[in-house]
């Protein structure tokens, strides 16, 4: 359980763990939060769109529906890994969803399917729609599911959750099938081995494995680290290059 950030502490999050921010006009204030609760929140929820084009997904996220009105997420993430801001606080994207799921989102264990809509999710989760068709041709770009995948280790780092606090709308309510086209499991793997870095480090003249593992983790020994979690197969390393640092 946790107090939801304030709009500016969601902003430093995300902008800290590298992910592209365009903030539109209001997007701090504009949310559902006078008809119901905002928090205590307890993890994050992944969507698709079901439109094409960023322009026309954005305005419909923060717009909505006559009968669903907006903001329909906390922002939407482009296919080139643009994340837009565009409401803070309740939003219409999760709606009722299996309060068994929720507990074990809390508990961070592995989820039940969803069979019953009994709790409001519109409280309880971050939620991110992802410009995509749905229907499991559209193509999901490098560049957006690293954005999902940045997107979701920022919130879970800030509130100091895990991996499995991070859920797809398919696995909250029945009937759903979004995020469709990539696999929630492997969004979660990505996610936990984002969150097990504790920074990323670029290579300086005269650097080597030795010097950056003593430097950074205390313990030069620890250079086979770094090279297996770069997916390295030699000791050799070039200047400018980014390297992934594991936690101390």
């Amino acid at each position: 359980m946790a107090i939801p950030m304030t709009a500016e502490q969601l902003l430093a999050a995300l902008r800290a763990e590298g992910v592209r921010v365009q903030e539109h006009s209001g997007w701090r204030t504009h949310n559902r939060n006078h008809v119901g609760a905002w928090g205590p929140v307890h993890g994050v929820m992944i969507h698709h769109t079901v439109t094409s084009g960023t322009d026309a997904s954005v305005r419909i996220c923060r717009d909505g529906y006559s009968t669903l009105p907006g903001p329909l997420c906390h922002g939407v993430i482009a296919k080139d890994g643009v994340v837009h801001l565009i409401g803070y606080g309740r939003t219409n994207h999760a709606g009722a969803g299996d309060g068994d799921v929720l507990r074990a989102v809390i508990r961070e264990t592995s989820l039940p399917s969803p069979n019953e809509a009994d709790t409001d999710g519109n409280a309880r989760y971050y939620g991110w729609e992802c410009v995509n068709l749905g229907d499991g041709k559209d193509p999901w770009p490098a560049a957006q599911l690293g954005a999902i995948e940045r997107v979701s280790a920022a919130i879970c780092r800030a509130h100091g959750w895990n991996q499995r606090s991070v859920i797809g709308h398919k696995e909250w309510q029945p009937g759903k099938i979004d995020p469709r086209g990539f696999t929630m499991a492997a969004m979660r793997a990505r996610i936990a081995e984002r969150l097990a870095l504790a920074a990323t480090y670029t290579v300086g003249r005269g650097d080597t494995l030795w010097s950056i593992a003593a430097s950074k983790l205390g313990d030069g020994n620890r250079w086979q680290e770094i090279s297996r979690l770069n997916g390295m197969k030699g000791t050799a390393i070039t200047p400018g290059q980014t390297l992934k640092i594991p936690k101390k």
